[in-house]
């Protein structure tokens, strides 16, 4: 499996392309703020070919280069349809204006084609299978996906702003929710196996077995506590 990520823009927003191998089809996985170039740059280095852009959630730092891109390849994009609503109208997400200069460099709006993520379906795409789980807590409809294990590579978990190495997503802003973010660490994150590769949508790669045993927020729910506030990281 090939997976290419990279962090794009004034958030450093982790974007990823993900495929079975070089030269064949892939799935981008948040597409964010001034990410299309990188997008482009890897699909041109791996020889990828794209069928879907997937979202995390629907945060102005992980959609902003949604519409170029899905226009460049004429692909659908997938989102939670408690989020969708951010694409066309990413000031209302953040609860205050981001501002004439930002605004001035994005295309604001949806892709010709949009699809609805469910909880606890599979999304198979590309070759590859992607399981879907509602996780709100950052925003209301965040959604991570999780790659099965195989033979050759441990499960891969796409977390989104649900967890973070060393910390988890923001709860500040609106459809945030910390007893909801614990909840979806609880009942998302704890079940996954030690060897789970986490790629998170800001930072560093890591594992649940690292996070189970440092993260402390991941910590406090295992052990039945609360947490304070999470670090404001990303949007």
């Amino acid at each position: 499996m090939l997976i290419a990520g990279f962090p794009a823009g004034a958030w450093g927003t982790n974007c990823y392309l993900v495929a079975p191998a070089a030269g064949e089809e892939c799935v981008i996985i948040d597409p964010g703020h001034q990410a299309a170039e990188g997008v482009e740059e890897a699909l041109k280095k791996h020889r990828l070919k794209p069928v879907a852009v997937v979202l995390t959630h629907g945060h102005l730092d992980h959609v902003a280069s949604v519409v170029p891109v899905c226009g460049a390849h004429d692909v659908p994009a997938w989102i939670h349809p408690e989020d969708r609503y951010m694409m066309s109208d990413p000031e209302k997400a953040l609860g205050r204006s981001i501002g004439m200069p930002l605004m001035g460099e994005l295309t604001v709006g949806e892709p010709d084609e949009v699809r609805e993520l469910t909880h606890g379906t599979t999304l198979e795409l590309a070759g590859l299978e992607f399981s879907v789980a509602h996780a709100p807590g950052h925003t209301k409809g965040s959604v991570t996906f999780r790659m099965p294990e195989t033979a050759d590579i441990p499960s891969v978990f796409f977390s989104g702003d649900l967890l973070f190495a060393g910390s988890i997503g923001r709860t500040d802003l609106p459809g945030g929710s910390m007893e909801d973010m614990l909840e979806s660490l609880a009942r998302v994150c704890l079940p996954l196996d030690d060897s789970t590769v986490v790629l998170s949508g800001h930072g560093p790669q890591t594992t649940i077995g690292q996070e189970r045993a440092t993260n402390p927020y991941l910590r406090q729910v295992a052990a039945g506590q609360g947490a304070s506030p999470a670090p404001r990281r990303g949007m």
